[in-house]
């Protein structure tokens, strides 16, 4: 476990993240050739340590073609944010911790959000797998313009969505979530929640005869189609579990699924209300979260294992995906 008062010295900051990014020996990060020597210290840093590879002739350091690349900001104030963000601080209050501009704290949260969920794993679920889908009330906080797009009166209070289900477009985000009973999450944020646009979606995901519990909507119709064994539970009549085979155990539901949308709504509290442009990147963040199964600064380790993993994807690739509009 990492302990916060290594992190506020920056020479063991330096070290963590070797230790992390190059457990046995340094590897040039454009051939991958462990021949490599030291090449000396970074300019901007002591203890950031420049390498040169015998191979290719690359020339990098510590940080190179990480998030942490090319910052001014201090390595213990990236690494600091990480631990805190692990905490559910949100960007202010990161900012009043570290005695930092407020603008350079979202910046930066911003950034390592990013670099948590174009660098996650892609998850297939299967076995059994319960589906629902929840809404999320996003705007379009910090971008005037758009707001102004929408021709509406100021909000003296919360932004309040239309009643019933929503679209991105009347900014009642719909999420769909999908999770593995004594296993994964995977959580997608939708421009709407029509067949076709959660279609791909689940063949990507979901193992083809994977067995999925859903509520009576609708747009679950086609599974079986699809390929796929499909239950469901009637919300609408009440009903909510199911023993079909009479052991006892009613295992034809949903409520694995419900009951982490009430984590979720939990854990986006603190940050008062988050951008449309931003949610895809915040519920991603905690979908890593919640499948890392560890909380406070236990997460840290993960946080930082992941941001120094080579890319998975870039941040346009994550966003098609999400399928934004």
């Amino acid at each position: 476990m990492i302990n916060i008062a290594n992190l506020i010295d920056e020479q063991r900051c330096y070290e963590k993240v070797r230790m992390i990014r190059w457990p046995e020996m340094v590897v040039c990060v454009q051939c991958g050739s462990i021949n490599v020597t030291k090449n000396g210290k970074h300019k901007s840093s002591i203890h950031r340590q420049r390498y040169e590879c015998q191979d290719c002739t690359k020339k990098f350091d510590d940080l190179t073609s990480t998030i942490f690349a090319g910052s001014h900001i201090p390595l213990k104030t990236w690494l600091l944010s990480s631990y805190f963000m692990g905490l559910n601080l949100s960007n202010s209050q990161i900012a009043d911790e570290l005695d930092i501009n407020k603008e350079t704290a979202h910046n930066l949260c911003t950034k390592l959000r990013e670099g948590i969920v174009i660098k996650k794993e892609v998850k297939e679920l299967e076995n059994e797998v319960e589906f629902d889908e929840v809404y999320v009330v996003a705007g379009h906080k910090g971008l005037p313009e758009e707001v102004l797009k929408k021709e509406r009166k100021a909000r003296p209070r919360r932004l309040k969505g239309k009643r019933g289900r929503g679209t991105l477009k009347d900014e009642k985000v719909p999420i769909l979530g999908m999770i593995q009973r004594d296993g994964e999450v995977v959580i997608k944020m939708l421009p709407n929640v029509q067949i076709v646009t959660i279609e791909p979606i689940i063949k990507t995901i979901v193992k083809a005869g994977t067995l999925i519990y859903t509520d009576e909507y609708s747009i679950y119709n086609k599974l079986e189609n699809w390929g796929y064994e499909h239950k469901t539970v009637n919300h609408s009549a009440g009903q909510y579990a199911i023993d079909e085979d009479g052991d006892g155990f009613c295992e034809v539901h949903v409520n694995t699924m419900e009951g982490f949308w009430s984590l979720l709504r939990s854990w986006l509290r603190p940050h008062r209300g988050v951008s449309q442009n931003k949610l895809p990147f915040y519920i991603g963040a905690f979908e890593f979260f919640h499948n890392c199964k560890k909380r406070g600064k236990k997460l840290f380790g993960s946080i930082l294992t992941t941001l120094l993993n080579p890319d998975k994807r870039t941040t346009e690739e994550y966003l098609n995906f999400e399928y934004i509009k």
